[in-house]
């Protein structure tokens, strides 16, 4: 019994030898340095991170967290994870600096180890959309009620630029994404299950970020491949239902390569389709290639929202749409990160500049029971630079390409 009362509340572990982070040395300075610009600029002496995308973009941590708080202290000179005993090591060999370890011993040692970090500072920077208020009032607890500034959309606007490293990563995982379509595409067949034909992509798409980025960790990488009624929503999860002849299919791949989302998404029929779907289908695709030649500096998202909203509402169509029109890619899954600062809806309007990255994904959802029932969604990825915008999905999208011969 005695010695658990006498082991550490935390303590450092630099086991082993630093991993090859997916970035550039350079390229985690960069990004301190522009924090460290925010901190200053707005007299704040450190600053605590806590959800999962800021600490990976500014460290290179990506944790997991399984009920346990994990945190980032950065000060004007250090940038210092805070993990959980259970990971061992392995925190500090992929964060770009210093790693402390809390036990599980004693209720509150996470934040007895961030005391230990902010040098007793009374005014701390948090994200307050991350931050709970439980959490808010054990930092008033625990650390003697600092005063705790918001940070969380400056980090946001910092994140939602993109450097050319981060954009080489995004143009990697968007030709991964199409690699995972055309396995899908070519596993298609009547009587196959929604989760079978998903394993195809996702087991493709791991085999290539294995390849491409040998020194990372590798997880989080999905398929969503729904079919009939199931291609409703476009967040569906996968079911164990057969594909049938006739059927609307939505193919949606996700590569995660270090905590960075990629994305194709394409609508696709088993057999032809009728009249009705295929009128919706098109009309789906002229407003994806009308959103596609809008995409460039010095719009706003809500200009575009607007010619989409009017285009959608010329063919009677606009009661049937489904979500905003894109949004930003970068540190990002489909459990953290979004930016919603950069979301192509109408109440956003932020401009658009180069080093942004958005998706170009509009869709309609017919309810069952009317003619041309499903949803119908198509999903390009842009990089905006000076002269305009590249298109990096390659994946074609339409009748002409994504009508599967059943024979």
């Amino acid at each position: 019994m005695s010695n658990l009362v006498h082991r550490p509340e935390f303590f450092s572990l630099d086991q082993g030898t630093k991993a090859t982070l997916t970035f550039s040395a350079n390229e985690y300075q960069r990004r301190l340095t522009k924090l460290r610009a925010i901190m200053s600029s707005h007299d704040i002496p450190v600053v605590l991170l806590t959800s999962m995308h800021n600490i990976a973009y500014y460290s290179g941590f990506l944790y997991c967290s399984f009920g346990r708080p994990y945190g980032c202290v950065i000060t004007p000179n250090t940038c210092t994870t805070v993990s959980a005993n259970i990971d061992a090591g392995q925190p500090w060999r992929r964060s770009i600096e210093d790693n402390v370890i809390y036990t599980d011993w004693k209720r509150d040692n996470f934040w007895r180890t961030v005391k230990s970090l902010i040098n007793g500072s009374k005014r701390i920077g948090i994200e307050q959309d991350h931050m709970t208020l439980s959490m808010q009032k054990t930092v008033a607890d625990m650390l003697d009620d600092p005063e705790l500034v918001d940070i969380a959309e400056r980090t946001m606007a910092i994140r939602m630029v993109k450097s050319p490293e981060e954009i080489e990563l995004i143009k990697c995982g968007a030709h991964i994404a199409d690699t995972g379509g055309w396995a899908i595409h070519e596993a298609i067949q009547e009587g196959a299950t929604e989760i079978e034909i998903a394993m195809v992509g996702r087991n493709k798409m791991e085999i290539a970020i294995a390849e491409a980025y040998p020194n990372a960790e590798y997880r989080d990488t999905w398929v969503w491949f729904q079919s009939g009624l199931n291609t409703d929503g476009a967040h569906n999860p996968v079911t164990h239902r057969a594909i049938q002849l006739g059927d609307i299919l939505s193919m949606n791949t996700f590569p995660m390569i270090s905590g960075y989302y990629t994305a194709l998404e394409r609508t696709l029929f088993l057999g032809e389709p009728d009249a009705a779907s295929l009128r919706i289908w098109e009309a789906n695709i002229e407003a994806h290639e009308l959103g596609l030649s809008l995409i460039k500096p010095g719009i706003t998202c809500t200009d575009i929202c607007a010619e989409l909203n009017q285009f959608f509402a010329s063919k009677d169509l606009l009661k049937y749409r489904s979500f905003g029109y894109g949004h930003s890619f970068g540190v990002l899954s489909h459990y953290y990160g979004r930016e919603a600062g950069l979301e192509l809806r109408e109440d956003i309007n932020t401009v658009l500049e180069p080093g942004m990255v958005v998706s170009m994904e509009p869709m309609l959802w017919i309810p069952d029971g009317q003619p041309g029932a499903g949803g119908y969604r198509e999903h390009d990825i842009l990089v905006i630079d000076d002269k305009g915008a590249q298109n990096i999905t390659q994946f074609p999208y339409g009748p002409e390409n994504n009508i599967i011969d059943p024979n």
